[in-house]
């Protein structure tokens, strides 16, 4: 199976038009002169680079506004509506698929229940998404020809294998071949891009959100899993066999309950939503706790309740500082949908990592950013666009 071809359509070939590229996607409508000064390309090098990708339609000169010393200057900016890019995130239990510009700008957001955790159904299931969110505009259809799909666990990018993925109990699946098997057929031929949910967010997040203007920060995802994505140095860190940052694994209690990884004590097996209504039911002796009935129950002042979350926030703690100490990140985002219980463990999160992070680690800035369920796909949906220019 071939899972990903080269489109050839944007004329991204060398490494000063990707700087330029991504310069003007994440900083545009931006000048030449700028994007020199920015960059460290000449003016020369960014003249001849921009040039054949406003020739493609990909980047478009603004009218002149006046520039600097007194000279008129043409900004250039993306043309968003160039190529729209699909994002599909798979969970345990759905799909949850959008359309997007060439800024990942979401234009068209689906939902659908999956029947079963099972390849098969899954893949059928990506595979009506993608028509469904075609159908939506012929647009969609003549000017889509990449599709973004992430899912928890450890992806193979270039493969396109999901090696694990603990929630949906896959090991060793090709989901990039059996997608483009499923979807290309007839005149389709869609590119299709599988990678992990966390790292694909750190994408979006990197050009987009609060990673912009940052050399290097750290994506830290609650819920269901303890995700991390990093930045260093400007570049999303994959790691040489494709995992990194997996701060949910970090061990942090010696005497902690068995992680699904196979480990103990790890900060997943300790903080993640399951780990704490687990633990919860525990406490309690009530075995049908959800995990709303626990945030409820520990805002309403249940002792035992308030005891589970604030281990969890000593692990998470604990995690974050271990992280800032190896990689030094200038700011640490922490999202998903864990937030909803941030109040019941912030005060041991901070106070932790104030007191495990080595020296000016401490000084890194935490950040809460909401992530709403789409916010997923449309990470899913921006590694589509890094397939214009990953060679």
């Amino acid at each position: 199976m071939t899972p990903r071809r080269q489109s050839g359509r944007a004329p991204v070939t060398s490494p000063a038009a990707a700087t330029v590229f991504t310069t003007v996607l994440t900083q545009g409508p931006v000048s030449r002169v700028d994007v020199a000064r920015r960059t460290g390309l000449s003016s020369a090098a960014v003249t001849k680079a921009s040039r054949p990708l406003i020739e493609a339609g990909y980047l478009v000169e603004m009218d002149s506004a006046q520039g600097g010393v007194g000279r008129p200057a043409s900004p250039l900016d993306l043309r968003t509506d160039r190529e729209f890019f699909l994002g599909v995130k798979i969970t345990d239990r759905e799909l949850i698929g959008v359309v997007t510009d060439l800024r990942s700008q979401i234009l068209v957001t689906k939902f659908h229940q999956l029947p079963s955790r099972k390849v098969d159904a899954v893949v059928d299931g990506v595979s009506e998404m993608v028509t469904e969110l075609l159908a939506e505009s012929k647009a969609y259809k003549q000017r889509t020809h990449c599709v973004g799909v992430t899912v928890a666990g450890d992806v193979d990018r270039e493969s396109g294998f999901v090696r694990y993925s603990p929630f949906l109990h896959w090991r060793d699946v090709p989901l990039a071949g059996l997608l483009a098997e499923k979807i290309n057929t007839g005149k389709t031929d869609l590119e299709i891009t599988v990678d992990n949910d966390v790292k694909a967010i750190t994408v979006a997040e990197r050009w987009f959100g609060n990673g912009v203007g940052a050399d290097s920060f750290a994506l830290v995802t609650l819920g269901t899993g303890i995700g991390c994505g990093l930045v260093v140095n400007g570049g999303v860190v994959t790691g040489s066999h494709g995992v990194a940052g997996e701060i949910g694994h970090i061990p942090v209690f010696g005497d902690g309950p068995l992680c699904h990884c196979g480990a103990t004590g790890c900060v997943e097996a300790i903080a993640s939503t399951d780990a704490i209504v687990a633990q919860a039911r525990t406490a309690t002796g009530e075995p049908g706790l959800t995990m709303e009935e626990v945030i409820t129950g520990a805002r309403l002042g249940d002792a035992a309740l308030r005891r589970v979350f604030a281990r969890a926030g000593v692990a998470i703690g604990r995690g974050l500082a271990s992280m800032a100490n190896l990689v030094g990140p200038e700011r640490i985002i922490v999202s998903g949908e864990g937030l909803d219980a941030y109040d019941l463990f912030a005060d041991e999160i901070r106070e932790t990592f104030a007191t495990q992070a080595f020296g000016a680690a401490a000084h890194c800035e935490l950040i809460l950013r909401p992530l709403p369920f789409e916010e997923w796909a449309r990470g899913a949906a921006a590694i589509a666009v890094q397939t214009l220019f990953i060679s």
